[in-house]
């Protein structure tokens, strides 16, 4: 003998799969799609907000009061959308990875992926600046007695992005389209 002893495997043994996929337990779950649901109603409203706030603007023959719209929109729009944005996107991409939809498996998790992106993206880098300009000018105009800017612009975005997060959100319930690949037979 050689002193090396050949092990029979157990049968309690098991083989792993090559990759180790990480799964969250059912209370984080819970609690990461509540924070989801939460963050996109939170968005949802503020986009309904800011669009009560674009039309109060558009109000003809009150330039004080479409200012106070104007100054309201620069204090509430950019860094209250971009935080919920941000938080709908981390809880759903915590959500993707850990449970059995994952992030780019099907459709309708890899389009409500892309949609959050495209529209905090665009929330940061095109309305934020935009809108701050904007309330600056409503602010110089209403203090030197200047007709206020014209605001034809400002009414896109929250239709955009109301119709963007309620098609994520009827992707979440009815999650059509199956899986983006079928997996090799």
């Amino acid at each position: 003998m050689t002193g090396i002893q050949l092990r029979r495997p157990s049968s309690r043994t098991t083989t792993r799969p090559a990759t180790v996929r990480w799964r969250i337990g059912p209370r984080l779950r819970k609690v990461l799609l509540l924070l989801h649901i939460a963050a996109a109603g939170a968005w949802l409203g503020i986009d309904i907000v800011l669009g009560l706030l674009v039309l109060a603007a558009f109000t003809p023959g009150d330039d004080l009061g479409a200012a106070a719209a104007l100054t309201s929109i620069g204090y509430f729009a950019t860094w209250p959308l971009a935080a919920v944005g941000l938080l709908c996107l981390a809880t759903g991409v915590l959500l993707g990875l850990g449970t059995k939809y994952g992030l780019v498996r099907y459709w309708w998790v890899a389009i409500k992926l892309v949609l959050n992106v495209v529209l905090v993206t665009l929330v940061i880098a095109a309305l934020g600046p935009g809108i701050h300009e904007l309330t600056a000018g409503a602010r110089a105009s209403l203090a030197a007695g200047r007709p206020l800017p014209v605001l034809t612009d400002l009414a896109f975005p929250p239709i955009v992005s109301t119709a963007a997060v309620l098609f994520a959100t009827t992707l979440s319930v009815f999650k059509p389209w199956g899986r983006l690949r079928r997996a090799a037979r």
